[in-house]
């Protein structure tokens, strides 16, 4: 059990997930954060009942929810995960480990390194891999540092930090603008292995065609202005 971590997770009409994620990621911290996207299903009563803290966000996207969250934390350390399954929640002490050691501020789960069950097989999955090993470059170069992504959700880092960053994204984008921003302001930024399952239900939120722009403009804005 991890005392100094607070897990949050995000979640929009996961009623057939949510218990079983936040059962499973109690077995490595008590305090349990979902941000619900004003869900249609049983979401929040099915959070609630697993013991975790509800809360609202404001209906523009992920990024917004997990902004929405950070005033709630009060523990030295935040970890994120989704609420579809793909995060393994054995994968957690990984993922906090670098940073109880004093090595890194921020980590960040590798499908790289980890694999993934999910992106590849499709013309969907195909663009959006070559778009974030595209970011990934840039993040690399512009830093001087060798991350293998830049997109997983699934991540630790130190509150205290979190609150530094200044965060502005609505949506998925605040994956990589955390990332960016951690690297911009001179903390430690870390990764480490971390397969991604294929969600366990429902479908994807994230529509690629929709938002491909809006994750090149983003990363452009961040890294040099």
């Amino acid at each position: 059990m991890l005392k100094d971590v607070t897990i949050v997770i995000c979640a929009k009409n996961e009623a057939a997930t949510i218990h079983e994620i936040i059962t499973d990621a109690r077995r490595f911290a008590e305090k349990i954060i979902v941000v619900d996207g004003h869900s249609k299903d049983a979401t929040e009563k099915l959070a609630t009942d697993a013991g975790a803290k509800v809360i609202q966000d404001n209906r523009r996207g992920k990024g917004e929810a997990i902004r929405c969250a950070i005033a709630h934390v009060d523990t030295p350390i935040t970890v994120f995960m989704d609420a579809d399954g793909s995060h393994d929640a054995n994968d957690i002490p990984r993922i906090v480990q670098p940073i109880l050691d004093g090595k890194a501020d921020h980590v960040s789960g590798s499908r790289l390194l980890g694999g993934s069950s999910e992106l590849h097989g499709g013309f969907d999955e195909c663009f959006r891999l070559m778009g974030s090993s595209f970011i990934t470059a840039c993040i690399n170069w512009r830093f001087k540092v060798r991350l293998s992504e830049s997109q997983n959700g699934f991540r630790a880092i130190r509150t205290d930090v979190l609150r530094q960053l200044g965060l502005r994204e609505n949506i998925t984008t605040i994956e990589q603008e955390m990332i960016i921003k951690t690297l911009k302001k001179g903390f430690r930024m870390a990764e480490v292995p971390s397969h991604e399952h294929v969600r366990k239900a429902g479908e994807s939120k994230i529509k690629v065609s929709r938002v491909a722009f809006r994750y090149v403009w983003s990363a452009f804005r961040y890294l040099f202005f």
